[in-house]
């Protein structure tokens, strides 16, 4: 059957189509995506507004014309940190339903990190050991660690990279004494978590998704995305590293430049590879590998699960 994941992220939202059934690897079909930024649409009350509603329906909307033209039976929709973080989000599912006939399910940070763990899982396999998986997405930090497909720990930490731009770093090139503040906040963060992965043991494998880590990995020198999903991409902590500084001192537009970064998601670049490199730095990991599937995967794979055969 082809079906759509539909996900409000704090960056996008995006329609990813698959064609899928029980037992069967998802065949992606099809990919509609919008930027949005809701995480940075929040007023100073942590509302999302008028006009920033009227956008989500409006591209809701599209994204749902896109579904049809492309053959969807069944759209999965959910939402992630922005929606679920917004004082009034009860208000704004309310009408997502009634102008779309959308019912997002709000995920929990946890339920995200369980899902994307899943993901990871799927992909490389039983062979790979016990997992330790990061994401950074615009508005949250996800991780999770396990031997199986469910993880022995999962959490979700407010250090998405979109927040933490909005939140911490309003300069272009950004002012040192605020990213020294942004690395000690984050890294404070991360520690708080590390004694509830470490009790169980180092990790066989690590292993990272989203675009943050995508962009990090490809600027210090991984393989191009047209180069195809099974190529292998690494980011080592000593290469992040070398690059901080120097994200530090560059302007959005600078960033842009960048190979694989994307103009939409160059200013977000520094605050996430703070985070990436704290979290390596805190959990000891000299070098990662980037996985293709994440959350939207995670989503589909568990939709599957429940499905008869």
């Amino acid at each position: 059957m082809r079906l759509g994941v539909l996900d409000v992220g704090s960056n996008t939202v995006h329609l990813l189509v698959v064609d899928a059934h029980p037992g069967a690897r998802p065949l992606p079909a099809h990919s509609h995506k919008e930027e949005l930024r809701l995480a940075q649409l929040l007023d100073d009350k942590g509302a999302i507004g008028i006009d920033g509603v009227d956008r989500l329906v409006r591209v809701i909307q599209d994204a749902l014309q896109a579904a049809e033209d492309k053959g969807v039976e069944e759209v999965l929709p959910f939402a992630t940190s922005a929606v679920r973080e917004a004082v009034n989000a009860d208000e704004v599912l309310a009408r997502v339903k009634a102008e779309t006939g959308v019912e997002l399910q709000v995920l929990a940070g946890d339920d995200e990190a369980r899902l994307t763990f899943l993901a990871a899982r799927r992909w490389f396999g039983w062979s790979a050991g016990k997992l330790l998986v990061l994401d950074i997405g615009g508005g949250s930090l996800e991780i999770a660690y396990g031997m199986d497909e469910e993880p022995d720990a999962a959490v979700s930490l407010p250090l998405g990279a979109g927040r933490l731009t909005a939140g911490w770093l309003p300069g272009d090139p950004p002012d040192p004494d605020d990213i020294r503040a942004l690395r000690r906040h984050a890294r404070a963060e991360i520690a708080r978590t590390v004694g509830e992965f470490t009790r169980f043991g180092a990790p066989d494998h690590v292993v990272a998704t989203s675009k943050t880590f995508r962009q990090l990995a490809r600027i210090a020198g991984a393989a191009r995305s047209a180069e195809g999903l099974y190529v292998q991409r690494e980011l080592k902590r000593e290469s992040l590293e070398a690059w901080v500084p120097r994200l530090a001192g560059m302007t959005e537009a600078e960033r842009a430049e960048l190979p694989g970064v994307s103009e939409g998601r160059a200013s977000q670049l520094l605050a996430g590879a703070l985070v990436a490199e704290g979290a390596m730095d805190l959990f000891g990991v000299e070098t990662l590998e980037i996985c293709p599937w994440a959350l939207r995967e995670g989503v589909i794979l568990r939709k599957l699960d429940h499905m008869n055969p």
